[in-house]
């Protein structure tokens, strides 16, 4: 028997959202609509360079795209609701706390609890964006928990934050024509590839969204008008600066949602930074051993571990794994945390598998490394960008994306990264990842004959290595 306690506290503003979890309600999925909805109007842009008649004024209605996003969004709270009853798993919309190591409090949102129990537990919550706990963080902003069923268009924006989260989420509103600022204290995208990373930031600034750097906010006012003033410094000895919004949204990170578990009661082990659940060196061999806690029958998968990488199709994958070893016969697989890929969302995508070039570079060593790389114009982008000098179109004259290969050179010139910045880099990067999995060589991935034309063959003909210092030039179909 399984039973399943999914419950969500309100944000300062009152959001909540139904079953499925961040990614369903608050996160991929949503966003991913956002990021074509701003993908349109680029494309209405460059339609006119291949003979379509578009309207001088091109007007996006920001409550229609939020109550389409979010009725798609209700589709998938039903349809697992349905699954789980198909499943004969009870589901409970009740938040769970441990009493002991086999029993939990269920908290109904009235207040009333009951208790159960259960031979074994997986701790599946997640986690919530962070406030930076600032004079009318809570009153005066908004986070990703809010903004994708904003009833009101946001306006001018403040993001504040360089995660992926703030820069796809500043991608999409530029694109929607707001007028959108990101603050960011130092690097963007950190722990991605700093170069790729820079990359974006160009291409968004290049596109009319704005950047405040090296700054942190210190205070947030609701102004009489409805507008939020927003307060930073570069440092306490530099002079504070303000502008006034319509909206900011907080996206400085996120943190785990352990804090009312009580973990402590039942002796699982918690990260005391990023409070996830710490995996013990001496897990079990068989069951559990990537996803156990310090409490033998207490497991937990996805954001809420330490250590592993926070993407949706991980968490599922590991549960699905984890559900094979506790209950079907056999030991079965364990999770292979090793070589995954994602994807940036943002305006011109970000999609990787393997290591960055500063993590190749650290392991390998400079001379144990060769970086492969090109800059290229995907064919599609011809046409407008030729035009753009003269008339209006969707992208600047000279936008570039890029690609990079990391090869180890004293390993049987083994590839050990691939990076890719342009036009569906998460379609293009998602095949290649199972070559980088497989411990694919560099003369391999050269042996691979292209799909003409398209953006993916670059993967298949980079000749040039930073080493060569030979200087990079435009490429092109």
């Amino acid at each position: 028997r399984v039973a399943v306690c999914d419950f969500v506290s309100p944000t300062p503003h009152g959001t909540e959202w139904g079953l499925g979890g961040t990614c369903v309600n608050v996160g991929c999925i949503p966003k991913k609509l956002m990021h074509r909805a701003a993908q349109l109007k680029e494309a209405l842009l460059d339609a006119e360079a291949y003979g379509w008649e578009v309207p001088p004024k091109i007007a996006h209605n920001w409550k229609k795209m939020v109550n389409n996003v979010q009725d798609h969004v209700a589709s998938l709270n039903f349809g697992y609701r349905t699954e789980l009853r198909s499943a004969n798993v009870t589901y409970l919309n009740v938040l769970a706390t441990f009493d002991d190591e086999h029993t939990v409090v269920l908290t109904d949102k009235k207040g009333a609890t009951t208790k159960a129990t259960a031979a074994s537990f997986v701790i599946a919550v997640g986690g919530r964006p962070k406030y930076p706990d600032i004079p009318g963080d809570r009153e005066c902003c908004i986070t990703s928990d809010d903004l994708f069923s904003l009833s009101k268009a946001p306006g001018k924006t403040l993001v504040v934050g360089a995660s992926y989260v703030a820069l796809e989420c500043a991608g999409f509103l530029t694109e929607l024509d707001y007028d959108t600022t990101v603050m960011m204290r130092s690097i963007p995208l950190r722990g991605f590839d700093t170069e790729c990373a820079a990359k974006i930031v160009e291409h968004m600034v290049e596109h009319g969204t704005k950047f405040i750097k090296g700054c942190v906010p210190t205070k947030f006012e609701r102004l009489p008008s409805g507008k939020v003033r927003a307060t930073w410094s570069k440092g306490q000895k530099e002079e504070e600066e303000h502008d006034d919004f319509d909206t900011v949204l907080l996206a400085i990170g996120r943190y785990a949602l352990t804090q009312n578990l009580n973990l402590d009661e039942v002796g699982v082990e918690v990260d005391t930074r990023s409070l996830k659940i710490v995996c013990p060196p001496d897990a079990s061999s068989t069951v559990g051993d990537t996803e156990q806690s310090t409490c033998a029958h207490i497991f937990a998968v996805g954001d809420v571990l330490e250590g592993r990488p926070e993407l949706t199709p991980v968490a599922v994958k590991a549960g699905m794994r984890l559900a094979q070893r506790l209950f079907s016969t056999g030991a079965g697989q364990t999770m292979d945390y090793d070589s995954i890929a994602t994807t940036v969302f943002t305006p011109v995508e970000y999609g990787c598998v393997g290591l960055s070039e500063e993590e190749a570079t650290k392991e390998l060593g400079e001379d144990g490394l060769d970086v492969y790389h090109t800059l290229y114009t995907p064919l599609e982008w011809a046409p407008p960008t030729e035009q753009a000098a003269e008339q209006r179109a969707g992208r600047n004259a000279g936008a570039t994306c890029f690609a990079k290969v990391l090869v180890a050179r004293h390993e049987g010139s083994r590839v050990v990264g691939i990076h890719l910045v342009g036009e569906h880099a998460g379609e293009i990067v998602q095949g290649f990842a199972l070559a980088v999995k497989h411990k694919i060589s560099k003369q391999e991935l050269d042996d691979l004959v292209g799909i003409h034309p398209t953006s993916a063959e670059v993967l298949t003909t980079l000749s040039v290595t930073k080493r060569s210092g030979v200087e990079l030039k435009m490429s092109g179909c």
